[in-house]
């Protein structure tokens, strides 16, 4: 009897403290998260809600883009500003599938070690280095292409430039010579 009182209490506690740690709330995202999403999805939303376009372009095998996944793309203050101003691509500059965009059909291309995607191509001027990051104004004209490692400092500069519309009025070099002085549009 005693082991039965035993095993009833015991189920009750875990009863009682799984009742009280149920929550509502989505597991698939964190807080501050980026929500990354595919080319395509990026023009679906585009249409409906212009925005500024943050493409990352990578590769599965690069070792700097693995690194800005595990420290600038976490920091708090990169993510709050991809959610609240850009719409964040990741573009794999090795995938395989097709995407048809503005007319144009961009195919992966056997050549190489591994081959590459056209499109991968078309943002990075022909200049495949990886990580790198293509920002596009909302109607996909390109405001900068900038090759390489960021830490989250590095990364809030550039995407402060294009947030705050600064291309329009001052170069990268100029804005990135001091970033504090431009004025706000």
């Amino acid at each position: 009897m005693t082991t039965f009182k035993t095993l009833s209490l015991f189920t009750m506690i875990l009863l009682l403290a799984t009742a009280f740690t149920y929550t509502d709330a989505p597991t698939s995202t964190v807080a501050g998260e980026i929500e990354w999403i595919s080319w395509e999805e990026a023009v679906m939303r585009n249409e409906i809600e212009p925005r500024k376009i943050f493409v990352d372009v990578y590769t599965d095998w690069c070792g700097w883009c693995k690194k800005m996944d595990k420290s600038t793309f976490l920091d708090k203050q990169v993510a709050e500003m991809m959610k609240g101003d850009f719409y964040a691509v990741k573009f794999d500059a090795e995938q395989k599938a097709d995407i048809v965009f503005q007319g144009n059909t961009f195919k992966f291309v056997k050549g190489g070690r591994r081959g590459s995607h056209q499109l991968a191509a078309a943002l990075l001027d022909g200049r495949l280095s990886f990580p790198s990051f293509v920002i596009l104004d909302e109607s996909f004209a390109r405001i900068m292409l900038s090759p390489g490692y960021k830490k989250a400092d590095q990364l809030l500069t550039e995407l402060s430039f294009a947030k705050d519309e600064q291309y329009k009025v001052m170069s990268w070099a100029q804005y990135k010579a001091n970033p504090k002085s431009a004025s706000k549009s």
